[in-house]
């Protein structure tokens, strides 16, 4: 993803950085969707020695 950063200087040190509104929006989107697999991947660790049952016998049970 290409950014288009304005820096913006206080006393001649790099003190902020403005981004098109729609680069703002696509890195905020990419950074959740980085918290969420943290997470996905923290859950399949946490979870991998528990036991399982196949699909098809869970819908059984659930009735479906």
């Amino acid at each position: 993803m290409p950014l288009h950063p304005q820096v913006i200087e206080k006393e001649g040190r790099k003190e902020f950085v403005v981004l098109p509104y729609e680069e703002f929006l696509s890195i905020q989107e990419a950074l959740e969707d980085f918290e969420n697999l943290k997470e996905l991947r923290k859950e399949k660790e946490r979870s991998k020695n528990q036991s399982t049952i196949p699909l098809d016998e869970a819908a059984r049970k659930l009735g479906l």
